[in-house]
């Protein structure tokens, strides 16, 4: 018999800790960002060599900022080891993995064709919508994670970007909804919106544009989830809209760029 409480528990607990490191990534962020973002002075020869705030030439002293690399590692192996909780408190617990859309409506090729469809679907609107406003809340946090390499690339598209969204999606859409909901007797669609909330601050690091778009998308996915009853489907059109981000803006590319010229 399922355990739902000890599972209730332990999913509560490890999304605290996901928010609280969202808290310090987000200061992470901010700090390797303004560090990226030049400090001109008035009447400075723009130049290689962009002065400090005190006016003298970087030396290169201070420290030094993580590599793309490195970061991806870090996101990779945390979000890799929360899901491992997960699974693990999923199998002591005993839940059923039909309560978390594993097993049920749409499986296989199917799934992952309604996926990609709804991903990038998602994907075109977040990109216009970005384009009318003018506006790319989560451009910082993908300019530290944009490998430089052919093999960051193949790290970041076929290790990082599915570990992420298998983990975001077990946890915020499978768990917080589907087995909460079966758990509790409680309408996921009332889930949905606690997990979106939930999925918005985590996403902190984005800045509070950021925040109220992926709080949308959350609660895009949640319906989804809710109405297919499936966790591989929304697992890859979490996948598939980060994957069409970063290698958009790896490229440069911006669909309205010719009207503007």
């Amino acid at each position: 018999m399922p355990r739902w409480a000890a599972f209730a528990a332990l999913a509560l607990a490890v999304l605290a800790f996901v928010l609280f490191s969202a808290r310090a990534s987000q200061r992470v962020v901010t700090d390797l960002a303004a560090e990226r973002r030049p400090r001109p002075h008035a009447g400075e020869r723009p130049d290689a060599d962009h002065p400090d705030a005190t006016g003298q030439p970087d030396t290169g002293s201070g420290p030094e900022e993580p590599s793309s690399m490195a970061l991806l590692a870090n996101v990779g192996i945390s979000h890799a080891l929360f899901a491992s909780v997960l699974v693990a408190g999923v199998w002591i617990t005993d839940v059923p993995p039909a309560a978390l859309g594993i097993g049920v409506g749409a499986t296989g090729v199917a799934a992952v064709g309604i996926g990609i469809g709804v991903g990038a679907g998602i994907a075109a609107v977040n990109t216009l919508l970005g384009s009318l406003i003018e506006a790319d809340p989560g451009a910082a946090l993908r300019a530290l994670l944009t490998p430089e390499s052919t093999s960051g690339w193949i790290v970041l598209l076929a290790v990082v970007l599915p570990v992420i969204a298998g983990f975001e999606e077990l946890l915020f859409r499978a768990i917080l909804i589907g087995g909460f909901s079966a758990g509790f007797g409680i309408s996921p669609w009332l889930l949905s919106i606690g997990a979106s909330a939930a999925f918005a601050a985590g996403h902190g690091a984005q800045g509070r544009l950021g925040i109220a778009v992926t709080g949308a998308l959350g609660l895009v996915l949640a319906a989804v989830f809710v109405a297919t009853e499936s966790l591989l489907i929304v697992v890859v059109a979490h996948y598939v809209i980060n994957a069409v981000e970063f290698v958009l803006g790896g490229i440069g590319y911006d669909p309205l760029e010719p009207a503007r010229s």
